[in-house]
Formats: structure tokens, C-alpha cells, sequence
């Protein structure tokens, strides 16, 4: 008998400074809990929160800062299993299937790492296109490259 795996519902931001458009590049994060973890914000969606609501509290949650501009979203959920390594170590799921937003940080915007009692990241940058699949943890980069890939198709980056 096959077990059936289990997905934890998640948001994703693909945030981009806010010197977009003059200037492309794209948030990314150094996870405090594991080493050499580099990412875009995200986290699981409450009982009875829409995504959109899930992805502001989230951002608020993991950088300190929901002011943004939502400029698109990604027109289907995407599942994807944890590394082996890391299933069952910090949540008891097997992956997780996350929507996906596209936004831009506002002008006056100011991220602040330290803003709950316990940091979700250590540290950011903004990375130019050409540079960010070289940051971010390996088994994320194919669901990063096909969702950024549909935002620049759909003439949104």
C-alpha cells in the first residue's frame, strides 16, 4: 500500500526592488535555521485566509514589510517535495503546493529583518536576474525559473 503525501498550502513572493522598472533585481533571503539557504519570502496559508491575505501577513511576518505592490500572480498552484534530507525535521509534510505572487516593494519601503522574536532570515540582498539561480538553495531553482520565466513572458518583469 502507497502512502499518500501530504502538502502544507503555502504563499510565495517573488518580490522586486523598488527601483523597478529602471533597475531589475529580486529579493532574496538567507534563512536563519539553515546554512546556506537562500530564498524568496513564503509561508503556509491559514485555516479560512485567502492567499492574497496569506502573502501580505507573511511578508509583514518574515521581513517586516507588506508594503508592496502586487503586479501579477501565477495562474496555477505548484507542489514540490521536500529535499529527503528535510522532510519531517520542521513541518510534517512531504512538500508544499504554493501560489505564487509577483510584487514590487514601494518607494518608501524598509525591510526589517528583526522584526519578530524570531528572525525567519539573517540576511538579504537584491540580485540581478543572471545571478539569482546561483544564490538560491538548488531544489527550489526550477519552480523559480518557471514561475519568473511566466512573469517575463507575460511582459510583467
Amino acid at each position: 500500500m502507497q502512502n499518500k503525501k501530504s502538502y502544507r498550502p503555502n504563499v510565495a513572493a517573488i518580490i522586486l526592488s523598488s527601483k523597478y522598472p529602471d533597475k531589475c533585481e529580486f529579493f532574496v533571503a538567507h534563512r536563519s535555521d539553515i546554512k546556506n539557504a537562500w530564498q524568496f519570502p513564503q509561508g503556509g496559508i491559514d485555516k479560512g485566509e485567502t492567499p492574497y491575505e496569506a502573502l501580505h501577513r507573511e511578508l509583514l511576518e518574515e521581513i517586516g514589510c507588506n508594503d508592496v505592490e502586487v503586479l501579477g500572480e501565477f495562474p496555477e498552484w505548484i507542489t514540490y517535495d521536500f529535499p529527503k534530507v528535510a522532510r519531517g525535521k520542521v513541518y510534517p509534510f512531504d512538500g508544499q503546493t504554493q501560489k505564487y505572487f509577483l510584487v514590487r516593494l514601494k518607494e518608501d519601503a524598509v525591510i526589517d529583518l528583526q522584526a519578530y522574536d524570531i528572525p525567519e532570515f539573517e540576511e538579504y540582498e537584491f540580485v540581478a536576474y543572471e545571478h539569482l539561480f546561483k544564490k538560491v538553495t538548488y531544489f527550489k531553482r526550477r519552480v523559480y525559473r518557471r514561475v519568473i520565466d511566466y512573469f517575463i513572458e507575460e511582459g510583467l518583469i
